[in-house]
């Protein structure tokens, strides 16, 4: 009789134990978006020396120079909207710095980005481009 009882009891608290662990105690979360009421807009600027770029034409260093004014300005919104990631790395011999390097890299994906202006100024060219966040 006490072996049965105790069998009885042993099931029961298994059971009790297995249920426990059941989804109805499992809780969901789900998260809403809530769009903010205002977005920023973010600027950039990109400049690019006209005559170092590596033409003889200066027709074809004028287009060169606005490309590479257009990419350093998306550049610039990437830094704004991602971060830039730092390495730095410094040795020391006799107590005193031997060598120092610094790197830097941007990584990210730029949409909708609108070209403001672009323009050259003196011997550089300057892109302007402007981000609105709401759109992106």
């Amino acid at each position: 009789m006490i072996n049965a009882f105790s069998k009885i009891v042993i099931i029961a608290a298994s059971l009790l134990l297995i249920s426990s662990c059941s989804s109805v105690y499992d809780k969901h979360v789900q998260w809403q978006r809530i769009k903010p009421e205002v977005f920023p807009i973010i600027n950039g600027i990109g400049y690019a020396p006209i005559s170092l770029q590596k033409s003889k034409h200066e027709t074809q260093r004028m287009l060169m120079a606005i490309k590479a004014s257009k990419i350093a300005a998306y550049s610039e919104l990437a830094e704004q909207v991602y971060g830039q990631q730092v390495s730095s790395k410094t040795t020391m011999a006799d107590m005193l710095i031997d060598n120092q390097q610094l790197a830097t890299s941007v990584q990210g994906l730029i949409r909708g980005a609108k070209v403001v202006k672009s323009y050259p100024v003196g011997n550089i060219y300057t892109t302007e481009l402007q981000l609105d966040v709401k759109y992106v």
